[in-house]
């Protein structure tokens, strides 16, 4: 029975990430983000169970990525898309334009897609990562769109532009070669843990002055961190 339970919570997360899917739709920003947060949770503690209750399985590392994909790669880009689908026409009229470049959004998706078939392959990543991972992705688009509608008092064009020019970066982010560190702590021990301890403070700090806004500073600061970290420590995704 208990090999069955790392399974579960994966099909938990999945669930969650259909849940967050639909509330992006909807345009429900603040559930799509308890729901992702949620799927996190759960893809933190499928993990964390398999190892254990030693259930590991090829089953269990299967569905973990068809569950990520979902959560962490449709949901964010369904996310992005009904943001662009209600504000692009802040940069232009023209009915081509706000009809079909929302759909550049799903770029995210794809590129979820091939990070997650990438790590399944890559032996390098086994206790840092390459490249952005897909569940920090998803944090920082899920909040930063909620920012941009419930906290930002005008949406420029300026905005419009920088979210277009963010998507490109951050697909490209996720299947580059840039070491970033793992955010999972394997004791609570501060020397090993230094830089971890230290975004989870500011993590806490931007969440209490920025609010769910913060989220996307702090994965923003993660990325900063990992790309000055590359330079001094080895790398090994998702």
């Amino acid at each position: 029975m208990k090999k069955h339970i790392p399974n579960l919570l994966t099909s938990l997360n999945l669930f969650s990430g259909c849940i967050a899917s639909v509330m992006a739709f909807q345009g429900e920003y603040l559930w799509v983000v308890v729901f992702v947060i949620i799927a996190a949770l759960f893809d933190f503690s499928d993990g964390f169970a398999a190892r254990l209750l030693k259930a590991y399985s090829p089953m269990g590392k299967e569905l973990d990525s068809l569950a990520d994909m979902v959560s962490f790669g449709v949901a964010p880009s369904l996310t992005v898309f009904t943001f662009l689908r209600g504000h692009l026409s802040i940069i232009t009229d023209n009915p081509l334009i706000t009809e079909y470049l929302p759909y550049i959004a799903f770029l995210l998706a794809i590129f979820s897609a091939l990070r997650l078939a990438k790590f399944n392959i890559d032996e390098r990543q086994t206790e840092s990562f390459i490249g952005l991972n897909t569940p920090a992705n998803a944090l920082f688009w899920i909040s930063f769109c909620y920012g941009l509608v419930n906290t930002v008092p005008v949406i420029s064009p300026m905005l419009i532009y920088l979210v277009l020019v963010a998507i490109l970066v951050f697909s490209s982010l996720m299947v580059s070669e840039i070491p970033m560190f793992s955010l999972k702590i394997k004791s609570l021990k501060f020397k090993g843990n230094e830089q971890r301890y230290f975004l989870a403070l500011f993590f806490i700090v931007l969440i209490y002055f920025l609010g769910i806004l913060g989220i996307a500073g702090g994965i923003l600061l993660y990325i900063s961190l990992s790309i000055i970290n590359s330079r001094t420590q080895p790398a090994t995704s998702k």
